[in-house]
């Protein structure tokens, strides 16, 4: 799409599942992963004579999400019941909010091309999820579909933003910040993956500087973000084709296919139900009161926004740094105890990006899950920056302390790998290794570089990493006569 020719308008709808252990309005599990259909009771199912009780911690963890994105909480709110037919519904109606939602009018920053921009929240409401059908394939009888009500009355929130966004890039952005709030506020899992983070995406083309905006159509279950920026870019490239072409866009519901990446009609909105929402009759309004509400805006978190300008600000590691550190909040706080506990700012990022983060990958064991702590990671951060071993040495010894917990200090010594700084032993070992390659030190005495760094392995290789870098090259070069 040329930007001169057209503009986007996108507004985002998320859904993001509460990280409680029961559901919105019963007792059964949350859990994701059991055999089907082993968590559902009357309520969660809509027998007859059941009745739906509000999880007091769901709303918690809602009105936390509504303040951290500047929502202002409505004093009294209420459920009512969306009515249409699906398999995966099994009360035939699903328990929302509509007219009277929990919270509006707040927003969020989000970065874009090295700014912010402000996105606004139309609304955060409450509502229960579906189930679950399962598309089924069996040899020799055809396929079929199954219908899995584990998920069924699992509470959410639903984040509804203002067209505010332009570009599949922030939409892209936008979603990303979002899951990155959610997750420090301790809300939300934030797994695509099990679904309980998912993307409904409305998306119009207009000319560009034309204050009308286009016919819209929305994209549902988008489950990922290279999805939801995927769908966006078809879809805009789509109807601009439409309008170039002398046509019209048609109001739709669409699915995005990941294998064609493009969309394709789910239902027109002319056809789409009425869903005849009425109050529910089985739920008494909400009403949050003043003091839990000051007591949750008292106790939220620092933003991964404010945390990435701190770590900037207060630590002096890079904007980039940051932004990774800030993925995940146990990541962010390691990092910081670390660096509270007198680890180098910049090398226990350093280790957390790279060793860290490697060991979780190969181990398949999560930070928090390891046996490392703060205190390690910092103990072994200062036996490098004294000296006492060598960042080589330091690697290797990573991954025992990584999983057993092993302190850095009693492994250099039990293993007998402290550094070598001792320019006596340093010089003969130096000796050495320009006696068995005089070739390469006459190279480096004719301007080649390169060579010095050869002669440089070979002398921690002969003292298997053991040798002060610093006191080796002062040697060296001085032996050579390039001192």
């Amino acid at each position: 799409m040329t930007e001169q020719e057209y503009r986007a308008t996108i507004g985002l709808e998320i859904h993001a599942q509460l990280l409680t252990k029961s559901k919105l309005f019963c007792f059964c599990s949350t859990r994701f992963g059991d055999p089907p259909n082993t968590h559902t009771c009357p309520v969660c199912l809509g027998f007859p004579g059941s009745l739906p009780a509000l999880n007091h911690q769901a709303l918690g963890y809602a009105i936390r999400a509504a303040r951290a994105l500047g929502c202002r909480v409505n004093g009294r709110s209420r459920f009512s019941r969306k009515n249409y037919f699906y398999p995966d519904l099994p009360k035939g109606y699903q328990i929302s909010q509509y007219r009277l939602p929990l919270a509006v009018e707040g927003f969020i920053e989000i970065p874009v091309s090295g700014a912010s921009k402000r996105v606004r929240i139309h609304r955060v409401h409450m509502e229960e999820d579906a189930g679950k059908l399962v598309h089924l394939a069996h040899e020799g009888t055809g396929t079929g579909t199954a219908v899995d009500l584990n998920r069924a009355g699992v509470p959410l929130i639903e984040i509804v933003s203002e067209p505010d966004i332009n570009s599949p890039e922030e939409a892209q952005a936008y979603m990303s910040e979002l899951r990155l709030v959610l997750l420090h506020l301790g809300v939300c899992a934030c797994n695509m993956e099990e679904g309980n983070l998912r993307c409904d995406a409305n998306v119009s083309i207009a000319p560009a500087g034309s204050k009308e905006l286009g016919t819209r159509t929305e994209i549902k279950n988008l489950n990922s973000m290279r999805f939801l920026r995927q769908a966006l870019e078809y879809e805009i490239e789509r109807q601009e084709e439409i309008l170039r072409e002398g046509g019209k866009v048609v109001l739709d519901t669409l699915l995005f296919d990941p294998e064609k990446r493009e969309t394709r009609s789910m239902r027109s909105k002319e056809e789409a139900h009425d869903y005849r929402y009425f109050p529910e009759p089985d739920l008494p309004p909400v009403e949050v009161d003043e003091v839990w509400l000051r007591e949750i805006e008292e106790n939220l978190p620092e933003l991964p926004m404010k945390k990435r300008e701190r770590f900037v600000r207060d630590f002096g590691i890079p904007a980039y740094d940051a932004d990774v550190l800030t993925q995940e909040p146990e990541l962010a706080a390691f990092f910081e105890e670390t660096a509270r506990l007198g680890g180098d700012p910049k090398a226990a990022s350093n280790w957390l990006m790279t060793e860290a983060l490697r060991e979780v990958k190969e181990s398949g064991v999560a930070l928090r899950e390891s046996k490392l702590t703060p205190a390690l990671l910092a103990e072994l951060l200062k036996l490098v920056a004294g000296g006492a071993v060598s960042g080589k040495i330091a690697k290797e010894i990573f991954p025992e302390v990584f999983r057993a917990g092993t302190s850095p200090r009693a492994l250099v010594e039990k293993k007998g790998l402290g550094q070598i700084s001792d320019e006596g032993a340093l010089r003969g070992v130096v000796e050495e290794v320009l006696k068995e390659h005089a070739s390469v030190a006459e190279e480096v005495r004719g301007g080649k570089e390169k060579s010095f760094g050869f002669l440089m392995g070979q002398v921690m290789k002969k003292t298997r990493g053991r040798a002060n870098p610093k006191s080796v090259q002062k040697i060296m070069r001085e032996a050579i006569g390039k001192g």
